[in-house]
């Protein structure tokens, strides 16, 4: 995964339109590699890889510093506007394989709104979109990405309340997953201190599977 002085994590976001997948990979990466905006048709048709620059003051390992640097795979969503489930589904594990073959997964974010319910239809859809793409341990590789936090924040939730308030079929959700969440919003992410912070809780969730990739 790593030398010393330096670590890669491989990270794929995963979620339906206009969800703020491809703006969420853009913050993790903190740049704007991915197209992103609103629209009445999906944005993404196409995988594509972002690669950040080193970034320094995220982790320590024996005492050091270490280097990190991050890649993101945005893909297209699902459902899509314009490709069946089969066709995203070939298009992601293609991409999957063309670009972490060799070093492989470390996490998969499956991204949600968190200003918007979670419907048992559409999480039963994207839980098996993942178990497709990642397999039986899909579990111990997934973690759920809630943008659109500020619009919760606006609300008067903090993130206690929120939970609080979640339904069951969220709560159901992140249970599967062991509880790995993160929100997040877009904007203040790009900031340097808001995108350290996720990235240490990304970190952590990789940490826990012992820094092994799928």
């Amino acid at each position: 995964m790593a030398d010393s002085k330096e670590m890669t994590i491989n990270l794929v976001v995963l979620g339906r339109p206009q969800t703020g997948k491809s703006a969420a990979g853009n913050s993790l990466l903190g740049s704007s590699d991915f197209e992103s905006h609103r629209s009445p048709s999906s944005v993404t048709t196409c995988c594509s890889l972002g690669r950040s620059c080193h970034i320094s003051g995220i982790i320590r390992r024996n005492g050091c510093e270490v280097a990190l640097r991050v890649r993101v795979l945005d893909t297209p969503s699902y459902p899509h506007s314009g490709l069946s489930k089969e066709q995203v589904t070939d298009t992601v594990s293609s991409a999957l394989a063309h670009h972490f073959g060799e070093e492989g997964l470390h996490l998969a974010l499956l991204v949600l709104r968190a200003d918007m319910p979670l419907c048992p239809d559409e999480s039963d859809h994207a839980i098996q979109f993942v178990q497709e793409l990642l397999g039986p341990t899909w579990r111990d590789f997934t973690a759920v990405l809630l943008t659109h936090a500020d619009k919760a924040e606006e609300a008067g939730f903090s993130e206690e309340a929120y939970l609080r308030s979640a339904s069951s079929t969220l709560l159901s959700l992140l249970s599967s997953v062991q509880h790995k969440y993160i929100l997040i919003d877009n904007q203040k992410s790009i900031i340097k201190e808001e995108r350290a912070i996720v990235l240490r809780k990304l970190l952590n969730f990789i940490r826990q599977n012992n820094y092994q990739a799928l």
